[in-house]
């Protein structure tokens, strides 16, 4: 099939204005936030109802087309990187908020609706949605979905699998299909809203998605605590969690981290720490007013050489600003960065750390740590210069390198990023061949031909090792290349 059939059939389906197929239209889809991995794909789709979403499915189907979804583009490990004679299906037209129910504390949405504008929505009931991915101005609860987001407030209030009521949405084969509930704790069968999510569109295509919204808390407090090494502060997350304490929120910076911040939103950090804590306390007034004074308690006793409390809710939004820009701030100092996701046991956080020390004077690229130090998700950005030669493939071996550390100490190679293209040769380092293939059986469940963001799945150990590092960072990556399964 050449890809004027293509656009003919899909044109069928949709208006003209939502069929893009000159190479300008197509552009601004052939990367999703990790631009290393780029492939322009045959043709985009924009649906914008239900019905329209389940004609290009059947197209794809009938003509056996491979099909990848997209949400805002702002994924950090290729999950969206389309294929090159397939199509790329945007949900961005599909941003409609279909109820707001504060009697139930529900919401319900289309997937291409930015995940603050939910909050925004809400807050007129005083409840909002609780996961707030860094992106979470742009990025979609489609692509929340996909790919499990998380962010700051995780630790207390959970990823996108614990706030997600129920998904509907279509098989490649355009059949329906409805999972969890709409208000109810559960639903009858087996929980396969638990597998959808963050399955990165290799199941089913969502439509709709039903969130549970909740209270906003009357007061939050912020705790900004100084260390003179990142094993002290190491120590102290794990010290907080063991005195029996969920805080809000418990996030760490090191130095390199807050160098780079504060000349880019002024948040007032403190610039001579090895590391620094940022912990959340909310709930009422004497709740937040008893935390804090006990994570206090055990900051000092793990050796915080400064402790600071936000004094005002305008001081705690700009220090919350720094955590949140810390990305951008990173592309103030260099060409390029990586933003690399991974998980550890908290007590490892320190050994793990020096181990990233050591790297970066191995590979000579400067690397600056911000994660969710609560449960152990770490966010290392590792600085490079695409223009030098060789740069992307340091940086690339660099990253493999933290993931295979964070399998050696017990954690995973992904919390909230995904796997997409980027980690798919770490899966066959964490996963065995019999996970592997039940991985597969899973897929094949919900998509026989294997139509839905192929090249993606889990390969097998012999494709794992062909794969090995063949991505070039600025150019295409050719399709006879993407791991197989």
């Amino acid at each position: 099939m050449t890809d004027t059939d293509l656009v003919t059939a899909l044109r069928a389906v949709l208006s003209p204005d939502c069929v893009l197929s000159q190479l300008e239209e197509r552009r601004p889809y052939e990367c999703d936030g990790l631009t290393a991995f780029r492939e322009l794909p045959a043709v985009v789709a924009l649906p914008r109802t239900d019905e329209e979403l389940r004609q290009v499915l059947l197209t794809c189907s009938r003509l056996k087309v491979p099909l990848v979804a997209r949400g805002s583009g702002t994924g950090l490990s290729g999950g969206a990187t389309p294929h090159p004679q397939g199509v790329l299906l945007s949900c961005a037209r599909m941003n409609r908020v279909l109820e707001i129910d504060p009697l139930n504390r529900i919401a319900r949405l289309q997937p291409g609706v930015p995940n603050l504008r939910i909050s925004d929505l809400a807050a007129a009931h005083g409840l909002y949605y609780a996961p707030d991915p860094s992106s979470q101005v742009a990025c979609s609860i489609g692509g929340n979905v996909a790919e499990n987001s998380g962010g700051v407030h995780c630790l207390k209030y959970g990823l996108t699998v614990h706030n997600v009521l129920g998904v509907r949405g279509y098989t490649v084969d355009g059949e329906r299909i409805e999972l969890g509930g709409g208000g109810a704790l559960d639903a009858p069968g087996l929980d396969l809203l638990a597998l959808t999510i963050g399955s990165e569109g290799l199941l089913m295509i969502v439509t709709e998605v039903t969130v549970k919204l909740i209270a906003r808390p009357p007061c939050a407090q912020l705790i900004v605590a100084s260390f003179a090494t990142v094993h002290d502060a190491a120590d102290a997350v794990a010290a907080i969690i063991a005195a029996g304490i969920i805080p809000a929120a418990l996030e760490m910076m090191d130095r390199k981290a807050t160098v780079a911040v504060e000349p880019f939103v002024h948040a007032g950090y403190d610039l001579q720490a090895a590391a620094i804590l940022l912990v959340e306390s909310d709930g009422t007034r004497e709740e937040v007013d008893d935390q804090v004074r006990e994570i206090e308690r055990v900051l000092r006793a793990c050796g915080a050489s400064a402790l600071r409390v936000a004094a005002s809710e305008a001081e705690r939004l700009r220090l919350w600003s720094g955590r949140k820009n810390a990305f951008p701030a990173a592309g103030r100092l260099s060409p390029d960065y990586y933003c690399m996701d991974g998980t550890i046991p908290r007590k490892h956080v320190g050994r793990v750390l020096d181990a990233i020390g050591e790297m970066e004077s191995r590979y000579g690229l400067p690397c600056l740590n911000v994660f969710h130090a609560g449960d152990g998700n770490l966010h290392p950005v590792i600085m490079f210069d695409s223009n030098a030669s060789g740069a992307w493939e340091k940086a690339d071996r660099f990253g493999a390198e933290i993931l295979e550390l964070c399998i050696e100490v017990g954690g995973t190679i992904t919390g909230e990023h995904g796997v997409g293209v980027e980690k798919i040769g770490g899966m066959c380092v964490q996963f065995s061949a019999a996970e592997r293939a039940a991985f597969a059986a899973v897929k094949e469940s919900f998509d026989p031909h294997g139509l839905l963001n192929p090249g993606k799945l889990i390969p097998t150990l012999t494709r794992c090792a062909e794969y090995g590092r063949m991505h070039v960072r600025g150019g295409a990556l050719p399709h006879a290349e993407l791991p197989r399964f």
